[in-house]
């Protein structure tokens, strides 16, 4: 089966490591922070936050209509002032990278 193509997407992906005593507070500010700035970005699509408790490592993703909005939000500061929030919680530098969502599904989208 081939899901609906929904027209290339673009993502940043960010990982490190974060304290594992603030792992609870990088969320809360993942949560109640990051979406509401995200939304004002021209092309904004979404974001994830996953942590992993076991190795004290995140995993953010932010989702872009065009490469140009996403790198847009790299150059105007936005995406450095959103980690900026977290720095003090992390054990290590993060790193990131760039990618085309390439397949997207979800339950609803798979027939039974």
């Amino acid at each position: 089966t081939n899901f609906e193509q929904r027209g290339t997407m673009y993502v940043r992906a960010g990982t490190g490591p974060i304290q594992s005593e603030k792992i609870q507070e990088a969320i809360d500010i993942a949560n109640h922070s990051a979406p509401y700035a995200a939304k004002a970005q021209e092309g904004f699509r979404g974001i994830y936050f996953m942590t992993n408790a076991a190795s004290g490592n995140f995993l953010a993703f932010s989702v872009w209509e065009t490469q140009a909005d996403m790198l847009a939000s790299e150059s105007d500061g936005f995406s450095r002032e959103q980690f900026a929030k977290i720095g003090a919680l992390m054990a290590g530098p993060p790193e990131f990278d760039h990618y085309e969502l390439s397949v997207e599904a979800s339950a609803g989208d798979i027939d039974a």
